[in-house]
């Protein structure tokens, strides 16, 4: 059954634009979300986005039939959700598609991932039949990541009718990797996502990666089509938010942590394990000891934001680099110096402040999708910034001729990276923050959603 309000543009993702918090009063409070998907959708006035309730405040305003205009949250079982999110969507795909299992001892897919795997199909297709139960006649809707892979055609065969779109934030696995998989499956995710009329990926290298596993594996991607997108960085808001009041504050602060003459290193993720911070943390530590020169002179801001606490993997990763930020500042550490600065608290004005002050920035992680912090700090940074930058992040695409491009997994030569960053002469680096501000800036968020609803209702 079709929504009498039914809408013409229709977004699906896990994570949705607004959460809700319970008081001890019983009483909700909403707070609105941020990153490029939020920002990109503010393009389109009139659309839905469903999305998963995910905290008992989220499932208790969907009981309560509290809801923002715009958006529909699904009240999916909350140990449902967490077996499709955790067990299978963060678990499983995360780690193929980054390429991050230790394969002597896993994966093991046994009985228990196939009940978990039946999780996530049962996710999915709630997530269908509320995109088809709100989409009107002919509507375009636009399918976000890994969480949702089932979706497309799940959705195609309830409603035909329907411009289908899947849009992957994640890098796409290689053919003998996404093969780790059980055959059927991986058929069964490719298949899913070639329910859409377009599936579309950060970059082309994802992209020939999804159509080599589709030729490996099913033959080909049949009438889909596969675009590329690059999500840029929204340097307006960018530049506006980070000279306000509170970035300043922080920026007071952190000039104090750091020292007066001293030169900058900053690194801003999650403690996700592909941000590889232990290695980069490792790198810094080989430049103290092979160039003593900085020693006293540089200091390495370091923020760790905390992820994926609930899966065990995750926190063992978060405190190893603690450990190890401890060790460096025990090392080499003096009266008057903090070699690393580590924050593990989320604070989007303290990251803003960090941006500003950096002179280097370090990106390496061993894969990623795209990462908007490459693209955002040259976007904000003061006095201009030199790029360390993995080959192996979506964002070497743009920016890797701008940059100082390093193999992730070599902690030597990301060493030398820093060093040649921070030796950098002013006029070079000026340049280079130029060319990458620009790189990084050509396609922000409205546009990138804007492109891709043109590009899946030219058809």
């Amino acid at each position: 059954m079709v929504s009498e309000h039914a809408a013409q543009v229709l977004v699906a993702s896990n994570r949705g634009p607004v959460s809700y918090t319970q008081g001890e009063d019983g009483s909700l409070t909403s707070k609105r979300g941020g990153g490029g998907l939020v920002s990109g959708l503010s393009a389109v006035d009139d659309k839905l986005w469903v999305c998963a309730a995910l905290s008992d405040g989220d499932r208790e305003a969907v009981r309560r039939g509290i809801a923002e205009e715009g958006v529909r949250m699904l009240d999916i079982d909350a140990d449902l959700h967490a077996d499709a999110y955790n067990g299978i969507a963060n678990s499983v795909l995360w780690f193929v598609h980054h390429m991050l299992y230790q394969t002597p001892l896993e994966p093991a897919f046994d009985a228990e991932f196939r009940r978990r795997w039946a999780a996530y199909e049962a996710y999915n297709r709630a997530f269908a039949e509320a995109l088809a139960e709100e989409a009107g006649e002919g509507a375009a809707v636009l399918v976000q990541d890994y969480h949702l892979a089932l979706v497309p055609g799940m959705l195609r065969e309830l409603r035909a009718d329907l411009r289908i779109g899947h849009f992957s934030h994640t890098p796409w696995a290689p053919v003998d990797y996404f093969r780790l998989l059980p055959d059927d499956i991986g058929e069964q995710l490719l298949r899913g996502i070639l329910g859409a009329d377009r599936a579309a990926f950060l970059t082309r290298r994802w992209a020939d990666a999804f159509i080599g596993c589709c030729t490996e594996i099913i033959g080909g991607t049949g009438h889909t089509r596969i675009g590329v997108h690059g999500l840029g960085a929204d340097a307006d808001f960018l530049r506006r938010r980070s000279r306000e009041a509170d970035v300043d504050e922080r920026m007071a602060a952190l000039r104090e942590q750091v020292g007066p003459d001293r030169r900058t290193i900053v690194r801003v993720d999650r403690t996700e394990l592909s941000k590889n911070i232990v290695r980069g943390l490792l790198a810094y530590r080989a430049l103290l000891e092979e160039h003593p020169e900085w020693r006293e002179r540089v200091a390495h801001i370091a923020f760790a934001y905390p992820s994926r606490q609930d899966l065990a993997v995750y926190r063992e990763y978060t405190a190893a680099v603690q450990t190890l930020a401890d060790e460096i500042n025990a090392q080499y550490g003096t009266p008057g110096w903090t070699p690393v600065i580590l924050h593990v608290k989320d604070d989007f004005a303290r990251s803003l402040a960090a941006y500003r002050l950096a002179d280097v920035a370090l990106v390496n992680p061993i894969r990623d999708g795209m990462n908007l912090v490459a693209k955002e700090v040259p976007v904000v940074s003061d006095d201009g910034c030199a790029l360390v930058l993995s080959r192996e992040a979506g964002a070497y695409e743009e920016l890797g001729d701008a940059s100082i491009v390093v193999n992730p997994y070599d902690v030597s030569a990301t060493a030398e990276a820093l060093h040649q960053a921070l030796s950098m002469p002013h006029g070079e680096r000026a340049d280079r923050t130029k060319a990458l501000a620009a790189a990084a800036t050509a396609l922000p968020p409205q546009q990138w959603f804007l492109d891709q609803l043109e590009a899946l209702r030219q058809g």
